[in-house]
């Protein structure tokens, strides 16, 4: 994932910041407890494809 992309990318609900997962391939929104997917390099940013994290995941 490039991180100039990470710096500008942005929470599509909240507009807060986002917390990579590099092991999940994933983007967390600890504001909405939503976690968004990275397919083929790519962040999918739409709330219908993001997993809702479940209250006893830890966000770190």
């Amino acid at each position: 994932m490039d991180s100039r992309l990470l710096d500008i990318l942005v929470c599509p609900i909240c507009k807060g910041p986002l917390l990579f997962r590099k092991q999940e391939l994933e983007l967390v929104c600890r504001a909405d407890r939503l976690a968004f997917p990275i397919r083929d390099d790519i962040p999918v940013m739409l709330e219908d494809q993001a997993r809702r994290l479940a209250a006893s995941e830890e966000v770190e």
